[in-house]
């Protein structure tokens, strides 16, 4: 981000401010929540100012100073990327730095011990919670991708003031406070894109696992072998009776008991601390979104499947043969919204090929996540 020292009291007009950069005068008061007195963030600018750049001591001279700027870095923010853990840490950074009202932590850790981020971003006062996730599962990695693009979309398009599908970004981020959990199964997507040489763990084990197949690229599962959407307390039973693996594999095995796996742990944390009002879950493929789960869902869910049904192209499906999922366990415990988004069409893991298709079709169900018709 642009980060330039100013004379504090222009900052007691962030009105004439917003004007001048032409940014929306509350994303650019929330992107300036840390700023210190005599600096200023220019939200989604590409550069650092120069450290012999002068203090701006007048607006005129600090409308020059846009004027010869470039602001936004447009090739990435629309670029299509892969994301191992180590590109979403950078790509995390690069985010946050860019645009300020974006913030984030770590929740916990993967098994192999590395970070799960949640990404947040909404008006401190909004009175709605929307939770996505991506990645639960290693070879669905490109549903990252996408959550990652469509993040980068909204963050342009609040700078921008700009409408998008119908929908105004201000008033969606006024409205509702974004969780974002781009990558919840971090060792498993290393394993699928880069193999197990990267990990540095045992390969016979992983090779057992895997049932000795030449590569890892149908690899599901956490590092332990044990299937993260299959691992919470929602008729859990079901699934370890019904299921055929009976000991860890690179798919399906719900383990030996729910919750046995740190990164399940920490989703399950992350919902109980904050019960979202709406839970979105990226999975592929199908171009279904599973909405209800044993009528345990609120009535509301079968207005917004609709919403989500026009904006996609995707078929909503009411009840599947499912049990022990994170959305699954979402509505029975909590009667809240939740859904099951399965982006694309084909085997996994999807070809980065299909991405524009893909992507033109779930983004409507992204921004309509953040949309409450009440």
């Amino acid at each position: 981000m642009a980060l330039i020292k100013i004379k504090p009291l222009l900052k007691q007009n962030m009105s004439r401010l917003s004007e001048i950069l032409n940014i929306p005068e509350q994303i650019l008061i929330s992107g300036n929540h840390s700023a210190a007195h005599d600096e200023l963030y220019f939200p989604g600018a590409n550069h650092q100012a120069e450290k012999d750049v002068p203090t701006v001591d007048t607006y005129e001279q600090l409308q020059l100073m846009v004027n010869n700027k470039q602001y936004f870095d447009e090739e990435w923010l629309t670029k299509e990327i892969i994301y191992d853990s180590e590109r979403l840490e950078m790509e995390i950074q690069k985010l946050t730095e860019s645009f300020p009202f974006v913030t984030y932590h770590i929740l916990g850790h993967s098994v192999l011990g590395k970070p799960i981020y949640e990404l947040n971003i909404g008006a401190p006062d909004a009175d709605k919670l929307t939770h996505i996730n991506a990645s639960f599962h290693a070879n669905e990695w490109i549903t990252t991708s996408v959550l990652m693009k469509w993040l980068k979309e909204y963050c342009l398009s609040l700078c921008y003031n700009q409408q998008v599908l119908g929908f105004s970004p201000l008033q969606l981020y006024s409205q509702t406070k974004l969780s974002i959990v781009p990558l919840v199964n971090p060792d498993g997507v290393d394993l699928v894109l880069k193999g197990p040489e990267d990990l540095g763990i045992d390969r016979v084990s992983l090779d057992e696992m895997n049932q000795q197949q030449s590569h890892f690229q149908e690899w599901k599962a956490n590092i332990n072998g044990v299937d993260l959407n299959n691992q919470f307390p929602s008729f859990w039973e079901i699934e370890k009776q019904r299921k055929p693996p009976k000991a860890p594999s690179y798919r399906d095995y719900p383990g030996d008991a729910p919750l046995t796996e740190p990164e399940a742990i920490v989703m399950r944390d992350l919902i109980v601390r904050h019960p979202p009002n709406r839970l979105i879950a990226l999975h592929t493929q199908g171009e279904e979104i599973y909405w209800g789960y044993k009528g345990y869902e609120p009535a509301v869910s079968a207005e917004v499947i609709q919403l989500f049904e026009r904006l996609s192209g995707y078929l909503g499906i009411r009840d599947i043969d499912s049990y022990a999922g994170f959305r699954d366990w979402f509505i029975h415990f909590y009667h809240r919204e939740g859904y099951t988004v399965e982006l694309g069409k084909g085997k996994n893991p999807l070809s980065m090929k299909q991405f524009h298709d893909i992507y033109r079709k779930g983004r409507g169900i992204l921004w309509a996540a953040c949309y409450y018709n009440c």
